[in-house]
Protein backbone atom coordinates (compact mmCIF):
# COMPACT_ATOMS: atom_id res chain seq x y z
CA UNK A 1 0.00 0.00 0.00
CA UNK A 2 1.65 3.26 -0.87
CA UNK A 3 1.42 6.29 1.31
CA UNK A 4 -0.01 9.48 -0.39
CA UNK A 5 -0.31 12.77 0.06
CA UNK A 6 -2.98 15.33 -2.00
CA UNK A 7 -2.17 19.20 -2.89
CA UNK A 8 -5.25 20.75 -4.21
CA UNK A 9 -5.75 24.36 -3.44
CA UNK A 10 -9.81 23.87 -4.16
CA UNK A 11 -11.55 22.37 -1.56
CA UNK A 12 -14.42 20.99 -3.42
CA UNK A 13 -11.38 18.76 -5.71
CA UNK A 14 -9.86 17.55 -2.94
CA UNK A 15 -12.58 16.39 -1.32
CA UNK A 16 -13.31 14.53 -4.21
CA UNK A 17 -9.87 13.53 -5.20
CA UNK A 18 -9.50 11.70 -1.34
CA UNK A 19 -12.59 10.08 -1.77
CA UNK A 20 -11.60 8.51 -5.01
CA UNK A 21 -8.01 7.75 -4.21
CA UNK A 22 -9.15 6.57 -0.86
CA UNK A 23 -11.67 4.23 -2.65
CA UNK A 24 -8.98 2.61 -3.53
CA UNK A 25 -7.46 -0.46 -2.05
CA UNK A 26 -3.60 0.40 -3.27
CA UNK A 27 -3.29 3.93 -1.35
CA UNK A 28 -3.30 5.31 1.61
CA UNK A 29 -4.13 8.90 2.64
CA UNK A 30 -1.65 10.37 5.04
CA UNK A 31 -2.25 13.96 4.39
CA UNK A 32 -4.59 16.47 2.19
CA UNK A 33 -3.59 19.87 1.83
CA UNK A 34 -5.07 23.11 -0.11
CA UNK A 35 -1.81 24.98 0.97
CA UNK A 36 1.24 23.93 -0.51
CA UNK A 37 3.70 25.79 1.80
CA UNK A 38 2.08 23.87 4.28
CA UNK A 39 2.34 20.45 2.47
CA UNK A 40 6.05 21.13 1.74
CA UNK A 41 6.54 21.91 5.71
CA UNK A 42 4.59 18.63 6.55
CA UNK A 43 6.53 16.14 4.15
CA UNK A 44 9.36 15.36 6.17
CA UNK A 45 7.09 14.41 9.13
CA UNK A 46 4.95 12.46 6.66
CA UNK A 47 7.55 10.96 4.52
CA UNK A 48 4.59 9.48 1.48
CA UNK A 49 5.51 7.21 -0.96
CA UNK A 50 3.52 9.67 -3.55
CA UNK A 51 2.39 12.98 -3.81
CA UNK A 52 -0.24 13.86 -6.38
CA UNK A 53 0.43 17.56 -7.04
CA UNK A 54 -2.04 20.17 -8.56
CA UNK A 55 -0.14 22.38 -11.24
CA UNK A 56 -2.49 25.38 -11.05
CA UNK A 57 -1.83 26.67 -7.45
CA UNK A 58 -1.23 30.17 -5.95
CA UNK A 59 1.50 31.43 -3.52
CA UNK A 60 3.48 27.82 -5.19
CA UNK A 61 2.83 26.16 -8.37
CA UNK A 62 2.65 22.71 -8.43
CA UNK A 63 5.65 22.60 -10.73
CA UNK A 64 7.57 24.84 -8.18
CA UNK A 65 6.54 22.34 -5.62
CA UNK A 66 7.26 19.31 -7.26
CA UNK A 67 11.53 20.79 -7.17
CA UNK A 68 11.55 21.34 -3.70
CA UNK A 69 10.50 17.83 -3.66
CA UNK A 70 12.83 16.91 -5.50
CA UNK A 71 15.23 18.60 -3.73
CA UNK A 72 14.19 17.01 0.02
CA UNK A 73 13.74 13.42 -1.60
CA UNK A 74 13.93 11.75 -4.80
CA UNK A 75 12.16 8.41 -3.84
CA UNK A 76 8.73 10.09 -3.80
CA UNK A 77 6.95 9.80 -6.84
CA UNK A 78 4.84 12.73 -8.02
CA UNK A 79 1.74 12.33 -10.02
CA UNK A 80 0.69 16.02 -11.25
CA UNK A 81 -3.06 16.49 -11.83
CA UNK A 82 -4.32 19.63 -14.48
CA UNK A 83 -6.75 20.37 -16.57
CA UNK A 84 -4.28 21.30 -19.59
CA UNK A 85 -2.66 18.90 -21.53
CA UNK A 86 0.55 21.17 -22.13
CA UNK A 87 1.37 21.42 -18.37
CA UNK A 88 2.59 17.66 -18.67
CA UNK A 89 5.63 18.20 -20.78
CA UNK A 90 6.90 20.83 -18.08
CA UNK A 91 5.61 18.34 -15.34
CA UNK A 92 8.11 15.26 -16.89
CA UNK A 93 11.44 17.69 -16.53
CA UNK A 94 10.98 18.07 -12.86
CA UNK A 95 10.67 14.15 -12.53
CA UNK A 96 7.14 13.80 -12.24
CA UNK A 97 6.32 9.85 -12.09
CA UNK A 98 2.84 10.40 -14.03
CA UNK A 99 0.16 13.26 -14.83
CA UNK A 100 -3.78 12.79 -14.89
CA UNK A 101 -6.32 15.02 -16.53
CA UNK A 102 -8.92 16.39 -14.33
CA UNK A 103 -11.68 15.60 -13.49
CA UNK A 104 -9.61 12.75 -11.72
CA UNK A 105 -11.63 9.66 -11.98
CA UNK A 106 -10.98 5.88 -10.74
CA UNK A 107 -9.90 4.63 -13.56
CA UNK A 108 -7.00 7.21 -13.73
CA UNK A 109 -5.81 6.53 -10.10
CA UNK A 110 -6.14 2.66 -10.97
CA UNK A 111 -4.06 3.19 -13.88
CA UNK A 112 -1.25 5.05 -11.97
CA UNK A 113 -1.53 2.45 -8.91
CA UNK A 114 -0.60 -0.31 -11.78
CA UNK A 115 2.45 1.64 -12.93
CA UNK A 116 3.57 2.08 -9.33
CA UNK A 117 2.98 -1.76 -8.27
CA UNK A 118 5.42 -2.80 -11.53
CA UNK A 119 8.10 -0.22 -10.76
CA UNK A 120 7.98 -1.66 -7.24
CA UNK A 121 8.15 -5.34 -8.25
CA UNK A 122 11.88 -5.21 -9.75
CA UNK A 123 12.71 -4.02 -5.78
CA UNK A 124 11.04 -6.34 -4.34
CA UNK A 125 11.31 -9.29 -5.80
CA UNK A 126 8.54 -12.07 -4.77
CA UNK A 127 8.06 -16.20 -6.11
CA UNK A 128 4.98 -16.47 -7.64
CA UNK A 129 3.53 -18.58 -4.65
CA UNK A 130 3.98 -15.10 -2.37
CA UNK A 131 1.56 -13.66 -4.34
CA UNK A 132 -2.04 -13.88 -2.11
CA UNK A 133 -5.89 -12.56 -2.65
CA UNK A 134 -6.75 -9.83 -0.81
CA UNK A 135 -10.47 -8.53 0.15
CA UNK A 136 -12.01 -5.53 1.23
CA UNK A 137 -15.17 -5.04 2.90
CA UNK A 138 -15.06 -1.06 3.88
CA UNK A 139 -15.80 1.46 1.35
CA UNK A 140 -17.14 -1.18 -0.72
CA UNK A 141 -16.60 -5.20 -1.59
CA UNK A 142 -13.79 -6.24 -3.43
CA UNK A 143 -12.37 -9.45 -4.01
CA UNK A 144 -9.25 -10.41 -6.14
CA UNK A 145 -7.28 -13.72 -6.39
CA UNK A 146 -3.60 -13.98 -6.63
CA UNK A 147 -2.73 -12.35 -9.73
CA UNK A 148 -4.64 -9.17 -8.47
CA UNK A 149 -7.81 -9.88 -11.27
CA UNK A 150 -11.16 -9.00 -9.54
CA UNK A 151 -13.25 -11.77 -9.23
CA UNK A 152 -16.79 -11.51 -10.40
CA UNK A 153 -19.64 -13.74 -8.75
CA UNK A 154 -22.50 -15.51 -10.34
CA UNK A 155 -25.22 -14.50 -8.62
CA UNK A 156 -25.88 -11.47 -6.72
CA UNK A 157 -27.22 -14.27 -3.96
CA UNK A 158 -23.42 -15.64 -4.20
CA UNK A 159 -22.01 -12.49 -3.44
CA UNK A 160 -24.27 -11.56 -0.95
CA UNK A 161 -23.48 -15.11 1.07
CA UNK A 162 -19.91 -14.40 0.52
CA UNK A 163 -20.20 -11.33 2.11
CA UNK A 164 -22.14 -12.84 4.59
CA UNK A 165 -19.65 -15.02 5.74
CA UNK A 166 -16.89 -12.59 5.73
CA UNK A 167 -18.40 -10.66 8.49
CA UNK A 168 -18.98 -13.31 10.59
CA UNK A 169 -15.57 -15.57 10.44
CA UNK A 170 -15.10 -18.44 12.38
CA UNK A 171 -18.82 -18.25 13.20
CA UNK A 172 -21.01 -21.53 12.97
CA UNK A 173 -24.07 -20.04 11.06
CA UNK A 174 -27.36 -21.56 10.92
CA UNK A 175 -28.97 -23.31 7.65
CA UNK A 176 -32.27 -22.05 7.99
CA UNK A 177 -31.20 -18.78 8.76
CA UNK A 178 -28.85 -18.35 6.17
CA UNK A 179 -32.28 -19.68 4.08
CA UNK A 180 -34.14 -16.59 5.70
CA UNK A 181 -31.83 -14.34 5.21
CA UNK A 182 -31.66 -14.71 1.39
CA UNK A 183 -34.70 -16.05 0.32
CA UNK A 184 -37.35 -14.92 3.02
CA UNK A 185 -40.29 -15.37 0.68
CA UNK A 186 -39.34 -19.18 -0.70
CA UNK A 187 -40.76 -22.17 -0.37
CA UNK A 188 -38.65 -24.36 1.95
CA UNK A 189 -37.46 -26.89 -0.27
CA UNK A 190 -36.73 -24.49 -3.37
CA UNK A 191 -34.71 -21.89 -0.72
CA UNK A 192 -33.09 -25.63 0.91
CA UNK A 193 -32.07 -26.08 -2.34
CA UNK A 194 -30.63 -22.62 -3.59
CA UNK A 195 -28.63 -22.51 -0.73
CA UNK A 196 -27.32 -25.69 -1.76
CA UNK A 197 -26.26 -24.70 -4.83
CA UNK A 198 -24.92 -21.19 -3.49
CA UNK A 199 -22.79 -22.77 -1.21
CA UNK A 200 -21.03 -25.41 -4.18
CA UNK A 201 -20.76 -22.20 -6.40
CA UNK A 202 -18.96 -20.38 -3.32
CA UNK A 203 -16.53 -23.44 -2.06
CA UNK A 204 -15.62 -23.51 -6.26
CA UNK A 205 -14.73 -20.49 -6.46
CA UNK A 206 -12.60 -19.95 -3.36
CA UNK A 207 -10.44 -23.11 -4.88
CA UNK A 208 -10.31 -21.93 -8.07
CA UNK A 209 -8.88 -18.54 -7.25
CA UNK A 210 -6.81 -19.80 -3.96
CA UNK A 211 -8.49 -17.50 -1.66
CA UNK A 212 -7.13 -19.20 1.25
CA UNK A 213 -10.39 -19.98 2.66
CA UNK A 214 -12.99 -22.64 3.50
CA UNK A 215 -16.75 -23.28 3.96
CA UNK A 216 -17.31 -26.04 6.01
CA UNK A 217 -20.45 -27.99 6.78
CA UNK A 218 -21.66 -28.43 10.17
CA UNK A 219 -24.33 -30.18 12.57
CA UNK A 220 -26.55 -27.05 11.90
CA UNK A 221 -25.06 -25.69 8.97
CA UNK A 222 -21.81 -23.80 7.55
CA UNK A 223 -18.76 -21.87 8.81
CA UNK A 224 -16.78 -20.59 7.23
CA UNK A 225 -12.90 -21.25 7.93
CA UNK A 226 -10.35 -18.28 7.22
CA UNK A 227 -6.72 -19.76 8.20
CA UNK A 228 -4.08 -17.90 8.02
CA UNK A 229 -5.88 -15.12 5.60
CA UNK A 230 -6.10 -11.66 6.64
CA UNK A 231 -8.83 -9.05 5.40
CA UNK A 232 -10.31 -5.86 6.68
CA UNK A 233 -13.30 -7.05 8.45
CA UNK A 234 -11.12 -9.74 10.69
CA UNK A 235 -8.52 -7.18 11.63
CA UNK A 236 -11.17 -5.00 13.38
CA UNK A 237 -12.99 -8.32 14.76
CA UNK A 238 -9.60 -9.76 16.53
CA UNK A 239 -8.81 -5.99 17.39
CA UNK A 240 -12.62 -6.02 19.20
CA UNK A 241 -11.98 -9.39 21.10
CA UNK A 242 -8.59 -8.76 21.94
CA UNK A 243 -7.63 -7.84 25.37
CA UNK A 244 -11.21 -7.19 25.90
CA UNK A 245 -11.13 -4.37 23.60
CA UNK A 246 -8.16 -2.54 25.50
CA UNK A 247 -6.12 -0.79 22.29
CA UNK A 248 -2.95 -2.33 21.14
CA UNK A 249 0.03 -0.33 20.01
CA UNK A 250 0.35 2.59 18.55
CA UNK A 251 1.64 1.23 15.38
CA UNK A 252 -1.30 -1.59 14.95
CA UNK A 253 -3.80 1.22 15.83
CA UNK A 254 -2.64 3.12 13.04
CA UNK A 255 -2.45 -0.06 10.59
CA UNK A 256 -6.53 -0.75 11.57
CA UNK A 257 -7.02 3.00 10.42
CA UNK A 258 -5.47 2.41 6.92
CA UNK A 259 -7.38 -0.19 6.04
CA UNK A 260 -10.80 1.15 6.89
CA UNK A 261 -12.09 3.01 3.51
CA UNK A 262 -15.43 4.35 4.30
CA UNK A 263 -18.67 2.41 5.83
CA UNK A 264 -19.32 -1.41 5.88
CA UNK A 265 -19.88 -3.11 2.00
CA UNK A 266 -20.68 0.34 0.83
CA UNK A 267 -23.07 0.53 -1.95
CA UNK A 268 -24.72 -3.10 -1.16
CA UNK A 269 -28.04 -2.44 -0.01
CA UNK A 270 -27.59 -5.73 2.31
CA UNK A 271 -30.18 -5.23 4.98
CA UNK A 272 -28.79 -7.11 7.91
CA UNK A 273 -25.26 -5.21 7.62
CA UNK A 274 -26.67 -2.06 9.68
CA UNK A 275 -26.24 -3.17 13.09
CA UNK A 276 -22.78 -4.34 11.78
CA UNK A 277 -21.60 -0.84 10.20
CA UNK A 278 -22.30 0.92 12.92
CA UNK A 279 -20.36 -1.36 14.76
CA UNK A 280 -17.87 -0.73 12.79
CA UNK A 281 -17.82 2.75 12.71
CA UNK A 282 -18.38 2.92 16.42
CA UNK A 283 -15.00 0.86 16.79
CA UNK A 284 -13.11 3.35 13.80
CA UNK A 285 -14.13 6.73 15.63
CA UNK A 286 -12.61 5.49 19.17
CA UNK A 287 -9.57 4.15 16.79
CA UNK A 288 -8.61 7.51 15.29
CA UNK A 289 -10.03 9.10 18.30
CA UNK A 290 -7.32 7.42 20.24
CA UNK A 291 -4.82 8.27 17.96
CA UNK A 292 -5.45 11.84 18.08
CA UNK A 293 -5.36 12.11 21.74
CA UNK A 294 -1.69 10.76 21.69
CA UNK A 295 -1.34 13.60 18.87
CA UNK A 296 -2.66 16.00 20.90
CA UNK A 297 -0.86 15.27 23.99
CA UNK A 298 2.59 15.57 22.08
CA UNK A 299 1.16 19.11 20.43
CA UNK A 300 1.59 17.41 17.09
CA UNK A 301 -1.17 19.59 16.04
CA UNK A 302 -0.69 18.85 12.34
CA UNK A 303 -0.91 15.26 12.33
CA UNK A 304 -4.17 15.72 14.40
CA UNK A 305 -5.69 18.02 11.79
CA UNK A 306 -4.94 15.42 9.23
CA UNK A 307 -6.47 12.25 10.83
CA UNK A 308 -9.53 14.59 11.19
CA UNK A 309 -9.46 15.50 7.54
CA UNK A 310 -9.06 11.82 6.40
CA UNK A 311 -12.16 10.87 8.86
CA UNK A 312 -14.52 14.17 8.36
CA UNK A 313 -13.86 12.98 4.56
CA UNK A 314 -15.93 9.96 5.17
CA UNK A 315 -18.37 11.09 7.87
CA UNK A 316 -18.29 15.21 7.13
CA UNK A 317 -21.22 15.54 9.89
CA UNK A 318 -19.95 13.90 12.74
CA UNK A 319 -20.61 16.33 15.47
CA UNK A 320 -18.06 15.10 18.47
CA UNK A 321 -14.99 15.07 15.51
CA UNK A 322 -16.41 18.74 13.82
CA UNK A 323 -15.83 20.16 17.02
CA UNK A 324 -12.70 18.58 18.19
CA UNK A 325 -11.06 19.64 14.82
CA UNK A 326 -12.10 23.06 15.86
CA UNK A 327 -10.61 22.81 19.31
CA UNK A 328 -7.17 21.60 17.97
CA UNK A 329 -7.65 24.91 15.74
CA UNK A 330 -7.71 27.09 18.70
CA UNK A 331 -4.75 25.05 20.27
CA UNK A 332 -2.44 24.89 17.43
CA UNK A 333 -3.02 29.01 16.84
CA UNK A 334 -5.43 28.28 13.90
CA UNK A 335 -8.22 30.46 14.46
CA UNK A 336 -8.85 31.37 11.11
CA UNK A 337 -10.24 27.91 10.06
CA UNK A 338 -12.61 28.19 12.75
CA UNK A 339 -14.94 30.11 11.02
CA UNK A 340 -14.66 29.02 7.51
CA UNK A 341 -14.87 25.39 8.82
CA UNK A 342 -18.01 25.69 10.83
CA UNK A 343 -18.99 27.66 7.78
CA UNK A 344 -18.59 24.80 5.40
CA UNK A 345 -20.49 21.92 7.95
CA UNK A 346 -23.18 23.96 8.01
CA UNK A 347 -23.87 24.36 4.74
CA UNK A 348 -23.18 20.48 4.44
CA UNK A 349 -25.79 19.92 7.32
CA UNK A 350 -28.50 22.31 6.32
CA UNK A 351 -28.23 20.53 2.36
CA UNK A 352 -28.06 16.81 4.01
CA UNK A 353 -30.23 17.26 7.11
CA UNK A 354 -32.83 20.12 6.43
CA UNK A 355 -31.89 21.62 9.19
CA UNK A 356 -29.85 24.05 11.12
CA UNK A 357 -27.05 22.75 13.04
CA UNK A 358 -27.37 21.35 16.76
CA UNK A 359 -27.96 24.24 19.36
CA UNK A 360 -24.67 22.67 20.94
CA UNK A 361 -22.57 22.91 17.71
CA UNK A 362 -23.74 26.90 17.15
CA UNK A 363 -23.19 27.92 20.99
CA UNK A 364 -19.72 25.90 20.84
CA UNK A 365 -19.06 28.14 18.00
CA UNK A 366 -19.90 30.95 19.89
CA UNK A 367 -17.57 30.60 22.47
CA UNK A 368 -14.88 30.53 19.94
CA UNK A 369 -15.24 33.29 18.11
CA UNK A 370 -15.62 36.01 21.27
Amino acid sequence: MFKVIIVEDEKPILDLMKYVIGHNPNYNIIGAFTNPLEALACLPLLKPDVVFLDVEMPRMNGLELAQKIVELSDEIRIIFTTAYRQYALDAFEVFAFDYILKPVTPAAIERVASRLIKQQKPALPAEKGDKTASIRCFGGFEVRNREGVTIRFPTRKSEELFAFFLCHPGKELSKWHLVDLLWPQMQEDRSSHNLHNTIYRLKKILKEHQIGMDIQNTNEGYRMEVSDFMYDVLAFERQRSALNGVLQDHVHVEWLCSLYKGPLLERRDYMWKTSLEEGYVKQYTLLVRSLIESDMLAQEWTKAELRLDAYLSLYPLHEEMNQLLMDIFIHSGNTEKITKHYERFAASYRREIGLEPPQEMRDRMTTYII
